[in-house]
């Protein structure tokens, strides 16, 4: 729902902010007051199209930002998400700058977005319903999503949509493998030998890190024995080894320790040194032992490496990255399953082509039957909101080659008064005509239609009466389950609203400037008064307001 609107310096408006409550609320005040600038302001909020005319004289800009509480909306929260534009839980800001020079810049959440973005967003949020462009029952795919959901077909909406991409699945394959039938056998040809090399090859990273390390130790053998009997030789075995050196050092130092005890630290020391060179001496004997020059052993560590390298070059890949490719090889491999077989894949075409074909036909029953009872519904609703003898009807136009959505295209259809044709709802010309068409359709949906918030403008235009006294009723009705606005200037549709807020005029300096006044219960006596009686506002038309509003 609606939390807040802010408007600075829009048309007549110098700053306005506003909260907002749930329920039906209704916009009054004199002709002229400034009543639809607030709707105008929110459809420019959700993305309609604006220009420099919208800038207040004298201003540099206008700006608009309209606050939202986003809770049980979750498609919404994931296309906020898939565009990088979360913002706080449970709420989403919308803002509209436009300059005086005409430029306009959007924004969702702090996030500059286009203007196209800011309509998605904005047709989650809100319907305007009057002569504004972002109604979201005069496009086609509202229409379609609107009839589903009334008629409980959504389950069976998306097992059309995985039908269908199933179906043109097989039936793209089947085309490639008509066109490409030589490339295809050609390349499984050849991924079929790779794979046979890639298998015998028996390829594992582990395996060849060790292989390159026994092959380094082979090729450096004699170097790593000579090495060993060099170390040997200068720790122990020569003449002036390092462990004749230290046993010398060592003996010296006991002789000279009576004399001065703090030689006792280092005489430590060189002992411990003295051990660490004869463990290192033992270690180098067994290391010399145990070190193995197989050349046999040697060639075929030679020989392997090789095999690894002329596989590597082949395919123009890394040693280490030949189980890579052998795994991307059996995956294309798994791809290409069967399908050089043209009759096997024109069957799975022909089958999948069969199971949408089956599903959709079931959509298209359960659409015919929810359509007669929409229209129904609509039509009847019409006769009480001055249209009598109109009628409401939901076109089917078949798609007989299917599409994602179905067998065909829902078009909503009017005809306002009787004898005359329906038309598309689109098409409607009278702005109040289209406000109370929506109205009805909106009252007879409401249990499944997924917009939050709903704006009706021009809705009492050219009724009165008992006929006004139904759509006060209406919506509120409708507010029951969702947000609703009204402009009105009709006493008896403003007397059913939850709250009311009075729009005024007022000059100042030069400047005319808009306001908007929540009305308590006395207020609202006077202004539903003002309503009914004109200019002079009599006890017994104030009586009569009280009336209407059910205040003693």
């Amino acid at each position: 729902m609606l939390r807040s609107l802010n408007i600075r310096d829009f048309v007549i408006v110098e700053q306005l902010e506003l909260e907002f409550e749930t329920g039906f609320t209704v916009l009054t005040g004199e002709t002229g007051a400034g009543k639809s600038i607030l709707i105008d302001a929110l459809a420019l909020a959700v993305g309609e199209r604006g220009d420099a005319t919208v800038v207040r004289q004298g201003a540099e800009r206008a700006e608009i930002a309209a606050e939202f509480d986003t809770a049980g909306l979750p498609l919404l929260k994931r296309w906020l998400e898939e565009n990088d534009l979360e913002g706080e839980d449970d709420a989403c800001l919308l803002r509209r700058v436009i300059d005086s020079g005409g430029r306009s810049r959007a924004f969702i959440n702090g996030c500059s977005v286009t203007a196209t973005q800011l309509r998605e967003a904005g047709a989650f949020l809100i319907d305007i319903h009057g002569q504004h462009e972002n109604q979201s029952l005069l496009r086609g795919t509202a229409q379609r999503e609107l009839l589903d959901a009334y008629a409980g077909l959504d389950e069976i909406v998306a097992a059309v949509s995985v039908a269908w991409r199933a179906w043109q699945g097989a039936r793209n394959q089947r085309a490639a493998l008509e066109t490409n039938a030589a490339a295809y056998v050609a390349e499984r040809e050849e991924l079929e030998a790779r794979l046979r090399e890639l298998d015998a090859l028996k390829f594992d990273a582990g395996e060849w890190q060790e292989t390159n390390a026994e092959h380094a130790r082979l090729a450096h053998g004699q170097s790593l024995i000579e090495g060993a009997q060099f170390a040997m030789d200068a720790l122990f075995d020569s003449e002036n080894s390092s462990v004749s050196q230290l046993n010398a050092v060592s003996g010296r130092l006991d002789h000279l320790l009576e004399y001065d005890v703090r030689l006792k630290e280092i005489i430590d020391i060189v002992a411990s040194a003295q051990a660490q060179a004869q463990e290192a001496v033992y270690m180098l004997r067994d290391y010399q032992q145990r070190l193995d020059i197989d050349p046999k052993r040697f060639r075929e560590m030679e020989q392997r490496l090789e095999a690894v390298h002329a596989s590597a070059r082949k395919f123009r890949v890394a040693p280490e990255l030949l189980p890579d490719l052998l795994t991307r090889t059996r995956e294309r491999l798994a791809e290409l399953g069967g399908s050089l077989d043209l009759d096997v894949v024109r069957q799975r075409e022909a089958e999948a082509q069969d199971a949408y074909f089956e599903v959709a036909k079931k959509l298209s029953a359960g659409r015919k039957k929810g359509a007669k009872k929409l229209a129904e519904k609509v039509t009847e609703a019409m006769q009480a909101l001055a249209m009598a003898g109109g009628s409401f009807d939901v076109g089917l136009k078949p798609q007989p080659d299917g599409a994602a959505n179905g067998l065909e295209q829902i078009e909503f259809l009017v005809s306002a008064h009787k004898g005359v044709e329906p038309r598309p709802l689109a098409k409607v010309a009278s702005g109040g005509e289209l406000s109370r068409i929506s109205l009805a359709i909106q009252t007879v949906s409401s249990e499944v239609a997924q917009v939050p918030t709903l704006i009706f403008d021009e809705v009492d235009a050219g009724i009165g009466g008992r006929v006004a006294e139904i759509v006060g009723q209406m919506l509120k009705k409708l507010g029951g389950r969702h947000q609703v606005m009204c402009v009105t200037h009709l006493p008896q549709v403003a007397a059913s609203a939850d709250q009311q807020w009075q729009v005024s005029k007022s000059a100042a300096g030069g400047k005319v400037a808009s306001r908007v006044a929540i009305l308590g219960a006395t207020e609202r006596i006077e202004e539903i008064a003002r309503m009914l009686g004109g200019v002079k506002i009599t006890e017994t038309t104030r009586k009569h307001a009280a009336e209407m509003l059910g205040i003693e």
